[in-house]
C-alpha cells in the first residue's frame, strides 16, 4: 500500500510550507518509510552502480593501505638496518669507518652487476651480485634451499667460495645447485638456491636474477677495480631507545662532503612506496570515473522512481503538502537506499586485502598482513554519499513545483517541471566537493585535475553529441521504410532515450578506448619501434687500460658494427645553488634527477645525439673553472638557468661547476644519453671506467630471429670471456622485461576500466529500463493503427543500433584523442591508432545497445492494448 492510502488529512497538514524543519523531517521520514515498505524494485541498478563505484575505490585504497602498511611494518628488515650508509664507486675512509662502526651493530654489503659464464665458457647470463659478510642479515632472515646457514652456504671449499642464486638464474643457464660458474677471474660453487632476502626493495629495481656470495669470493673475482661502479652499503643496527632521524641528521653534518646516501627504516622503499601511491591515485580516478558513470544511473533510476509515484505525489500535494515536503519524503528514500549500496560497496572493499593479500605477496616480496582500513572505506563511503546525492538532486527539484493537475493531466508522460536555481547551484556545490576531495587526496594534483576536467568536458561533449544526433535525425530526409522513420522519431522525440544512452555507455567505452591504445602504443614502442631504434648491447666498467683492446675485439668480433664508448662515473648531485637538495622538497617532475646518484660524464665536444637549446659548448681545450652542460628538460622542471652553479659529488669529493649551456635529448633511442656532460677537465685525473654502446649491422633485420639471436650470443661468448670483468646487457633482454612489467600494469588497468565499462552497461539497462513506461503507450498505440510485431522489433533494431553507432563512433574519436595526448604530449612517444580496438569498441556498442534495448522491448510488445488505452 502506498503512503497516500494510510495518511490522514491531518498527517499531511501538520507540514504546512512554514512549520518547523524537526516536525517536517519527522513526517517526511515516516512517509518515506511507509513508501519503502511498498517496493524498490526500480532501485536495482541504482544499488548496483552506487555498489560497484564504492567498492572499487574502497578496494583500491584499502590494499594501497595494506601494502603501504606491510612496508612501513617492516621498514627495518626491508632496509637491512635502522640506519643506511650508501656510497657509489669507493669504499669510506678510516674517520667514515670509525664513525659508523661506534654507531652500534653493523653489516657491509657490496653490489653490482655482473655476467655469469659456464666454466666451458658456452653460455653466460647478467647477474645482480650481493657480496655480504657474516652479521648479514641484522634484521629478517634469508630463506634457501637446503634450508642451512648462510655463511656455510657461502664458505670457501676446495679453492672455490660457495655462492646461492634465484632460481631464474639457474633456468636462464640450465643448471642445477652443485654447478661450477665463473664470475670474473674466479671459479665459484653455486650450492643453493636464494628464495628471499630481506632487504631486496632497498637495493632499487632488480634487474637481473640476484647471485649471493660473501666479500672474499667477490675480492677473488677480481671484478672490482678503480672505476667500478659498485654499490657500498653499511647497515647499521642501533642501540634500543636511539632516535635514527637525529643520528642520520647528525652523520650529514659529519660528513657533509662525502657524498653518503643516508637513510632510515621510515625511507626502506621510497622508489616502491611512490609508485603505490602513484598507481593507487590512478586506480582511484578510474574508480571514481565508474561511481561518477554510476551516476547518471542513479539519476536515471531516481527520474524513473518518480515518474511512477506520479500519482501519489498528485496526491500529496491535492492534500496541502509542501513542494519541499514531497522532496524530503523521496530524497529521504533515496539516501537510504544509497547507504545500502555505501554499505555493500564498503564490504567488498573491506574484503579486498583479504583476497588479494597471498597474490600480493607472490609480486612483491613484503608480508601482506590483511586487515580492516578505516580511513580507505571512509573516503569511498563520502565518494558513495556526495555521489547519490549530486545526481538525485536535479530529479528531485523537477516535482517541486509541478501542479497536482499537471500530474493527474499527463499521466502518459515524462515528468518534468521549472528547475529552481537552488538545485541547480546546490548540485554543483556537490560536484565541486566530489572534484575537490578527489584533488586532495591525489599525490599529484595536477594529474588529478587533468583527469576530472578530462571527465567533466566528456559529459558536456556527450551531451552536445546526443543533441547532435537528435539533430540529424530530426532533419533526416521522409523515407519510405516504416521501422527507420519510426527509429528516427524515436530518436528526436520528446523523453527520447538518445541522451541516456549516448551518456551512459560514451563514457565508458571512451575510457576502454584510451587504456586500451595506450597499451597498444606502449607495447609496440618497447617491442617493436624501440627495439629497432635501440643499440643491440650495453657494456657496464670497461677499464682505462681495456678500452683499446675491448675496441679491437669487437672491430673482429662484429666487423661493420657501430661501437660508440663514452667515460662514465657516479654522482649525486648534493646542491642547486646554494640550496641543499637534503632540506629542499623535491618537485614531482624532474625529481627524479636528485634522488640517487647519476651517471655522468665528460666530453670536449658537443655529443651528436643531443642539440643545444641554451647556451654555449665550452672550447675543446677548456681549462678553467668546471663547467656542465645539463639536460633542458630536467632542467626546466628543477628551475635552473644558465649560469647557475651546481654541486655534485664524485668519489667522495665535491664538484661545483657552473651550468654553460642546455641539451635537448631524446631518451627513447636507448643511446647514451646523460643528464649532466661536464668539461673535461672537471675529472682530470680521476679513476673511472667506460660505457659502450654496440649496434649490428643486421641489414633491418627482425631481432627476435634465430639468427640475429645466435649472431648475438657468439658475441656475447667471445667478449665475455675475453674481457670477464666487463657486464654486458642484452637490450632485447631489458626490453622484454620492460614488457612483461607493462603487462602486469596493463592488467590492473583493464580490470580497473572493466569496472568503469560496467557501471556504463549498468547505467545503460537502466536508462533503456526507464524509457520503458512510454514506450508500452507507443508499441499499443502503433498496433491498435495496424503495426505488427515484427515491424516495431525492427523499429526499435535500428534506433538502438543507430544510438549504438553513435556513441561507438564518439568513443573511437574521442579515446583516440585522448590516448594521442598521453602517448604524444605526455609520454612523448609515437602514436599509433589500433583499428582492432576501434572495430572491437564498435561491436561491442552495438551488441549492448540492440541487445539489452531488444531485451526489454520484448516484454512490452506482449502488452496489451486495453489497459493501457483506458488510462491514457
Amino acid at each position: 500500500m502506498s503512503a497516500i492510502g494510510t495518511a490522514t488529512p491531518d498527517a499531511t497538514n501538520a507540514a504546512p510550507s512554514n512549520a518547523g524543519i524537526v516536525p517536517t523531517m519527522r513526517l517526511a521520514w515516516r512517509f518515506a518509510l511507509r513508501e519503502m515498505r511498498g517496493g524498490l524494485s526500480g532501485f536495482v541498478i541504482f544499488l548496483l552502480c552506487i555498489t560497484l563505484g564504492v567498492g572499487a575505490i574502497a578496494a583500491v585504497n584499502s590494499v594501497a593501505s595494506m601494502m603501504s602498511e606491510g612496508i612501513a611494518r617492516e621498514g627495518k628488515a626491508i632496509l637491512g638496518g635502522d640506519l643506511r650508509f650508501q656510497l657509489v664507486q669507493r669504499e669510506r675512509t678510516p674517520e667514515e669507518a670509525t664513525y659508523i662502526d661506534g654507531l652500534g651493530e653493523m653489516s657491509q654489503t657490496a653490489g653490482l652487476r655482473s655476467m655469469i659464464r659456464l666454466a666451458d665458457g658456452s653460455d653466460q647470463s647478467l647477474a645482480e651480485v650481493k657480496a655480504v659478510d657474516e652479521a648479514y642479515p641484522l634484521y629478517g632472515s634469508v630463506d634457501t634451499t637446503p634450508p642451512i646457514a648462510l655463511e656455510t652456504l657461502l664458505e670457501e671449499r676446495n679453492g672455490r667460495y660457495g655462492a646461492v642464486a634465484a632460481q631464474e638464474l639457474y633456468d636462464r643457464l640450465d643448471i642445477a645447485p652443485g654447478a661450477i660458474v665463473r664470475l670474473g677471474d674466479a671459479e665459484i660453487e653455486l650450492t643453493g638456491v636464494l628464495n628471499r632476502e630481506p632487504d631486496i626493495l632497498s637495493d632499487g629495481f632488480v634487474f637481473a636474477p640476484r647471485l649471493m656470495m660473501s666479500r672474499a669470493g667477490l675480492d677473488a673475482s677480481g671484478l672490482i677495480q678503480p672505476g667500478s661502479l659498485v654499490e657500498y652499503d653499511w647497515r647499521v643496527k642501533l642501540p634500543a631507545g636511539s632516535d635514527p632521524e637525529a643520528i642520520a641528521e647528525e652523520a650529514r653534518q659529519a660528513f657533509p662532503t662525502a657524498g653518503f646516501r643516508v637513510r632510515t627504516s621510515d625511507d626502506a622503499a621510497p622508489s616502491l612506496q611512490r609508485n603505490i601511491e602513484r598507481f593507487s591515485q590512478f586506480l582511484t580516478l578510474v574508480g571514481l570515473t565508474a561511481l561518477i558513470v554510476g551516476g547518471v544511473g542513479v539519476a536515471n533510476a531516481v527520474r524513473a522512481y518518480l515518474d511512477g509515484k506520479r500519482p501519489v505525489i498528485a496526491s500529496f500535494k491535492s492534500l496541502g503538502a509542501a513542494g519541499r515536503l514531497v522532496v524530503l519524503v523521496y530524497l529521504l528514500q533515496i539516501m537510504a537506499l544509497a547507504t545500502v549500496g555505501v554499505a555493500m560497496g564498503l564490504v567488498l572493499g573491506a574484503i579486498a586485502p583479504f583476497v588479494t593479500a597471498r597474490f600480493l605477496e607472490s609480486v612483491i616480496p613484503v608480508s601482506a598482513s590483511a586487515s580492516f582500513y578505516p580511513g580507505a572505506l571512509l573516503i569511498a563511503a563520502i565518494f558513495g554519499f556526495l555521489t547519490a546525492l549530486t545526481f538525485a538532486l536535479l530529479p528531485l527539484g523537477q516535482t517541486r513545483d509541478i501542479a497536482a493537475t499537471a500530474l493527474f493531466r499527463d499521466a502518459g508522460a515524462t515528468a518534468s517541471g521549472r528547475l529552481r536555481w537552488t538545485y541547480v547551484i546546490m548540485t554543483g556545490v556537490l560536484a565541486l566537493c566530489i572534484a575537490g576531495l578527489a584533488i586532495f587526496m591525489a599525490r599529484d594534483k595536477e594529474i588529478a585535475l587533468i583527469f576530472l576536467a578530462g571527465t567533466a568536458a566528456a559529459f558536456v561533449i556527450l551531451r552536445f553529441v546526443a543533441a547532435g544526433v537528435m539533430a540529424l535525425a530530426r532533419r533526416a530526409p521522409r523515407v519510405s521504410s516504416t521501422p527507420l522513420r519510426l527509429a528516427l522519431g524515436n530518436i528526436h522525440r520528446p523523453g527520447a532515450l538518445t541522451s541516456s544512452v549516448v551518456l551512459s555507455l560514451g563514457l565508458g567505452l571512451t575510457l576502454l578506448v584510451t587504456l586500451a591504445i595506450i597499451d597498444y602504443d606502449l607495447r609496440q614502442e618497447v617491442g617493436t619501434g624501440l627495439a629497432g631504434r635501440a643499440p643491440n648491447f650495453f657494456f657496464v666498467d670497461i677499464q682505462n687500460n681495456e678500452i683499446d683492446e675491448f675496441r679491437r675485439t669487437v672491430e673482429e668480433t662484429a666487423p661493420n658494427s657501430t661501437l660508440d664508448a663514452v667515460p662514465m662515473l657516479r654522482g649525486r648531485i648534493t646542491h642547486l645553488g646554494d640550496q641543499d637538495v637534503a632540506t629542499m622538497e623535491i618537485p614531482e617532475e624532474g625529481g627524479w634527477v636528485l634522488r640517487g646518484d647519476r651517471g655522468v660524464t665528460y666530453a670536449a665536444e658537443e655529443p651528436a645525439n643531443s642539440t643545444l637549446t641554451a647556451g654555449q659548448w665550452w672550447p675543446s681545450d677548456h681549462d678553467g673553472p668546471p663547467l656542465v652542460s645539463f639536460a633542458d628538460e630536467e632542467a626546466r622542471e628543477l628551475g635552473l638557468e644558465i649560469g647557475q652553479t651546481i654541486t655534485v659529488n664524485v668519489l667522495g669529493r665535491s664538484i661545483t661547476a657552473e651550468i654553460a649551456n642546455f641539451r635537448a635529448i631524446e631518451w627513447e633511442d636507448l643511446s647514451i644519453n646523460f643528464v649532466m656532460v661536464f668539461s673535461p677537465n672537471t675529472f682530470a685525473g680521476a679513476p673511472h671506467a667506460w660505457l659502450a654502446t654496440l649496434t649490428l649491422d643486421d641489414g633491418g633485420a627482425d631481432r627476435s630471429g634465430v639468427d640475429v639471436t645466435e649472431r648475438e650470443k657468439s658475441i656475447v661468448n667471445t667478449l665475455t670471456n675475453a674481457f670477464p670483468a666487463v657486464t654486458t646487457v642484452r637490450v632485447k633482454d631489458a626490453l622484454d622485461a620492460v614488457n612483461q612489467l607493462i603487462a602486469q600494469l596493463a592488467l590492473a588497468i583493464r580490470v580497473a576500466a572493466g569496472v568503469a565499462l560496467v557501471a556504463s552497461v549498468l547505467v545503460l539497462a537502466g536508462a533503456l529500463a526507464a524509457g520503458n513506461r512510454a514506450r508500452v503507450h507507443d508499441a499499443v498505440v502503433l498496433k491498435t493503427l495496424g503495426a505488427t510485431r515484427a515491424t516495431l522489433i525492427k523499429a526499435f533494431a535500428t534506433e538502438y543500433a543507430l544510438l549504438g553507432l553513435a556513441t561507438g563512433i564518439f568513443a573511437i574519436a574521442a579515446g583516440a584523442a585522448a590516448s594521442w595526448f598521453v602517448v604524444d604530449q605526455v609520454m612523448t612517444l609515437p602514436y599509433r591508432f589500433d583499428w582492432t580496438v576501434a572495430l572491437t569498441t564498435l561491436v561491442v556498442s552495438l551488441v549492448l545497445t540492440v541487445g539489452f534495448g531488444l531485451a526489454g522491448t520484448w516484454r512490452i510488445l506482449g502488452q496489451k492494448a486495453a489497459p493501457v488505452l483506458r488510462n491514457l
